[in-house]
């Protein structure tokens, strides 16, 4: 040891901050063997005095330190015994500092440890010869020591923590490896520590004292016994030697905080893995009704059993849909849903198909053709949705054999029974009641969307944005709709057109110009007021000879623009058409067709930020979207069955879901409808379309995906309505998330497991969206002292009891203090703001019920 780092250690004790009481710093430095008597002249420190004490003048040293020089700095040096009889300094020793020289000696004095733990720190010697080490084990600041806790220290500064902490020490030394033989941590604090100190933390913390110690069946261990908190320890006996008897809580406490980190879950999930398969957990679960262990999420088996449950409920035609939802819904909240979302979201939707089913077991009425067409609008157009939300989340994992076994489901609800009925039905409805004269009672046509809808607008002074999403079929729209009236400001709503036929995009499109008449030529061309409606610069032309400040573009131009090239663009425009083709371009090719569902998805995102556009950049007020026609869509190939003949007719123009023709008259299993009240028909051109979903028998590949003819799907055209309203304006609504309170009005915990109740005060709706929590308990130190649990709030039931959420809660096997403050903290898992934080007091030496 030479005489620098001598020097320095009694700098830096000189220079600590004054103890409550201390006018000034004395230190004794005691030398038994006298190994620095000769180079104590060498001292020099700043305001400190250096005085050598020996058996003869201890006295006046005493006078000197108490009478004579009250303020100043020592340094007294001495190799005398401290402990001596009659020593007149020992009173003055004591609350004073002693300082060795030694190597132990000054790395207390470096880390301010008293010197009773001296024979502690010689006990760990090696781990505090490396000054790396020693430099973390000072970084956590800790004011009182223990063996325990200096202990602790050595073993998180050797796994690299930033504070001490036991469940952090085991999660590192878990996440390298199971295999003892091969985990460096635990190497390390077996080589610094001692084993047997992590063991014996391990077993005071956790419960677990086997004779034969390993990390893996400590993993084990502390999975299993987190997992006896929601399946009733009579239902594990096969394993129940892995279940603690003592500190239960800590177990599940720590297996629910790694299962929730942002990144170290997925270690914890490849562990789960493996130890689900030691333990033949499919053995005990498969002997379990569900309900016992629905809210388990310990590992991912309980997600496979829960929707190999549902799947197989399903296929056995057991209806209680209703608890299926909730089962999915239950789900959500827990750690694996995200790794099964695909399959848990076509699984809910083959549930909403079947509950469709049930509605309608009787069959899809056979009524008027105005009545079976608001009853789409109503809610037919919903088993459209599901069967379109049921192949996105298939298409996310359809290697799945379960997703497999649902499809065979989907497609015999869907295409055999839904479309087979309600596809004859409509078209025996149009063959009594519109084939004559395309009108619906009470039903705008398509073809006058621009007189009725538009041009009182423009009348009005009023600038107007009409966007034109090709193939956009109602039930798409409607669930924009839904997403425009939660996400924005503005007010939106939709209502049905009546679309023309043949249902395609040049027939469409023309209807939503300005016209007087629309015409087909016999090339099948359409013309507006005369002129060729075909083309972008056409259609340009055909509105700025209705309103002279009017333009149309492309979206994805649009898209590509920035801010202030889109405000010179549009700037004095009064009218702006925006077409938009995202379905109609996938769905129309037979290499993409198979991705139509994909694109829908994709088009109610890009509809919803050309709106954002328009409102936000160029202060559009009155938008409309709608589409040119919809589509009809299966997924599964064709029949034979499926297909017709054109049947001798001599047609001008022949598509797979309609032909054009100068014949009239009926043929079998073809509506022929008459043009006259769709446009000025000189050239007595007659429509047949093919009776349900038939297509027409024709050369080429992508049948699955089409439209042109006289189906619902294909027909009833949306007009959305939007209306910016900007905040403060009159009517104006900001979003909101639905609000959560904890309904207990006791806030005194006396169990270390006990449940709370929580209630979602407003129901989702309009511009109230749902609102994603996580709640827990912390100290006064912010410290997580209990399980996290995941609260989704996007009820949108009226019933308060249907917006309750009861939740169980388990806290660490700590000393908790009656008179500290412990907090219950609610926060958005979106923003991470606490929107929430209640005192509650823990008092655990009283004994009641777990739900207060």
């Amino acid at each position: 040891m030479n005489m620098e780092e001598v020097t320095k250690a009694l700098q830096q004790a000189f220079h600590q901050s004054l103890n409550e009481g201390e006018q000034r710093k004395i230190i004794f430095w005691f030398d038994k063997d006298q190994e620095f008597a000769e180079y104590i002249h060498e001292i020099g420190i700043e305001g400190v005095r250096v005085r050598t004490l020996n058996e003869g003048n201890s006295f006046y040293t005493k006078v000197l330190l108490e009478e004579e020089d009250p303020s100043t700095n020592y340094l007294i040096y001495s190799n005398l015994d401290i402990s001596m009889e009659g020593n007149w300094l020992l009173d003055t020793i004591l609350y004073s500092k002693t300082f060795y020289a030694d190597k132990i000696s000054l790395i207390m004095n470096e880390l301010n440890i008293d010197p009773s733990l001296r024979s502690v720190v010689k006990k760990y010697e090696k781990f505090f010869g490396s000054k790396d080490r020693v430099k973390r084990f000072k970084g956590f600041e800790v004011s009182a020591f223990t063996e325990e806790s200096i202990e602790l220290m050595i073993m998180s500064a050797l796994c690299n923590l930033k504070t001490p902490d036991f469940e952090d020490v085991l999660k590192v030394v878990l996440m390298d490896s199971l295999d003892d033989s091969e985990n460096k941590h635990l190497d390390s604090i077996a080589k610094y520590v001692g084993i047997d100190v992590f063991w014996n933390a391990v077993a005071e913390r956790y419960g677990y004292e086997p004779t034969r110690k390993s990390l893996k069946t400590l993993f084990i261990h502390l999975t299993v016994t987190a997992l006896s908190y929601v399946v009733n320890e009579d239902r594990l006996s096969q394993i129940e030697n892995y279940i603690a008897t003592r500190n239960k809580s800590n177990a599940l406490v720590f297996i629910d905080h790694w299962m929730h980190h942002k990144t170290d879950y997925l270690m914890y999930d490849q562990y789960a893995e493996i130890v689900e398969k030691e333990i033949k957990l499919s053995d005990i679960v498969n002997s379990l009704p569900v309900e016992e262990f629905k809210v388990a999420d310990t590992f991912p088996y309980f997600d496979k059993a829960i929707i190999i449950f549902i799947a197989n409920s399903l296929e056995d035609r057991l209806e209680d849909y209703e608890a299926y939802t909730k089962l999915i819904n239950l789900r959500r909240a827990k750690h694996y849903y995200e790794r099964y979302q695909s399959i848990y979201e076509a699984l809910y939707y083959t549930v909403k198909m079947f509950e469709f089913h049930k509605k309608y077991s009787m069959g899809i009425p056979k009524t008027q053709a105005v009545d079976m067409y608001r009853a789409y609008v109503n809610d037919y157009h919903k088993m459209d949705m599901y069967y379109r939300k049921f192949y996105f989340a298939y298409d996310n994992d359809s290697n799945s054999e379960i997703l497999k076994k649902l499809k065979v489901m989907a497609e015999s609800l869907y295409t055999n029974w839904y479309m087979g009925e309600l596809s004859s039905h409509w078209s025996a409805a149009v063959h009594d009641e519109l084939k004559s004269s395309w009108v619906l009672p009470g039903i705008q046509s398509q073809k006058d969307f621009y007189r009725s809808f538009v041009a009182p607008k423009i009348s009005n002074g009023d600038r107007v944005f009409v966007i034109i999403s090709d193939a956009l079929r109602y039930e798409i729209a409607s669930e924009l709709t839904d997403k425009l009236n939660s996400e924005t400001t503005g007010a939106c709503d939709i209502q049905p057109l009546l679309g023309v036929v043949p249902s395609v995009t040049k027939m469409g499109m023309a209807s939503l110009l300005p016209h007087m008449n629309l015409e087909v030529d016999l090339n099948g061309n359409v013309l507006v007021n005369g002129k060729s409606s075909s083309g972008m610069d056409n259609r340009v032309s055909i509105l700025q000879a209705e309103v002279a400040d009017s333009t149309s573009i492309h979206f994805q131009e649009l898209k590509n623009m920035n801010k202030a090239v889109r405000r010179e663009t549009f700037k004095g425009k009064k009218l702006v058409y925006i077409y938009h083709d995202s379905i109609d371009a996938t769905g129309d090719k037979a290499s993409t067709e198979v991705y139509t569902f994909t694109a829908a998805e994709r088009a109610i995102d890009e509809l919803y930020d050309i709106v954002k556009i328009i409102k936000d950049e160029l202060s559009g007020t009155n938008i409309f979207i709608t589409a040119d026609h919809g589509f009809v869509y299966q997924r599964d190939a064709l029949e034979e069955s499926d297909k017709v003949e054109k049947e001798g007719i001599q047609a001008f123009e022949v598509k797979r879901r309609y032909l054009l023709s100068r014949e009239k008259g009926e043929r079998i299993g073809l509506l022929d409808i008459n043009m006259d009240s769709l446009i000025k028909n000189e050239h007595q051109i007659t429509t047949y379309v093919p009776k349900a979903t038939i297509r027409f028998r024709i050369q080429g590949a992508g049948a699955n995906f089409v439209h042109g003819g006289a189906s619902l799907q294909e027909i009833v055209v949306p007009l959305i309505s939007f209306k910016n309203i900007r905040s403060g304006q009159k009517n104006s609504r900001e979003i909101e998330k639905v609000d959560v309170k904890l309904t207990n009005t006791t806030r005194k915990i006396t169990n270390s497991l006990f449940n709370l109740t929580f209630f979602q005060t407003e129901k989702v709706e309009d511009k109230r969206v749902p609102r994603t929590v996580k709640i827990y308990m912390i100290d006064e130190t912010d410290t997580i002292i209990s399980n996290e649990e995941m609260l989704i709030c996007d009820r949108t039931s009226d019933k308060p009891d249907e917006r309750t959420f009861k939740l169980r809660f388990a806290l660490k096997s700590i000393p908790y203090d009656k008179n500290s403050k412990y907090y219950l903290i609610t926060k958005d898992d979106e923003t991470n703001v606490i929107v929430e934080k209640t005192l509650f007091s823990i008092n655990l030496g009283i004994v009641s019920d777990f739900d207060f």
